[in-house]
């Protein structure tokens, strides 16, 4: 596996997302790379925080503001392990981040069922890396609860 590839990035989201399982929140899992460096890592915390807006990508995306000491993310890519929902994608517009990677698709609350156009018209997205097994994950945690 090639050193900084959307593969290698998007196991460090798996990483996150796995701290989400272990926490009993949905195991999605968020980072921010800037220049090949990960400058935010986040996960859902709704449970933990009891705030619905508190999903890994509206994390990371306040953790890397804080770090690059603004709002806008223009040299960025966000790697998250569930396509993002509505609210996260019009952050990600507000972000103004050009680069968005996704592992498992939502087809129940993934912003592509709405519009596509909710995104930044600049951004660029690629879907499905580690599709497997980010959707893994996610089964095993909703079997889990319906156990």
């Amino acid at each position: 596996m090639e050193l900084f590839s959307n593969e290698y990035f998007m196991r460090e989201a798996l990483k996150e997302a796995q701290k989400a399982f272990d926490r009993d929140e949905v195991p999605v899992g968020a980072i921010i790379v800037s220049n090949k460096k990960i400058i935010a890592r986040a996960h859902n915390l709704t449970e933990t925080l009891n705030d619905v807006t508190a999903h890994a990508e509206m994390q990371a995306f306040t953790s890397a503001a804080n770090m690059l000491g603004g709002k806008y993310l223009k040299d960025c890519t966000l790697y998250v392990t569930l396509e993002p929902c509505l609210m996260c994608a019009g952050a990600a517009a507000w972000t103004q981040i050009p680069h968005i990677v996704f592992g498992a698709s939502d087809p129940k609350k993934g912003y592509s069922t709405i519009s596509n156009s909710v995104l930044h018209p600049k951004t660029t997205v690629v879907k499905g890396v580690l599709e497997a097994e980010s959707s893994a994950l996610l089964s095993s945690f909703f079997q889990k609860k319906r156990s």
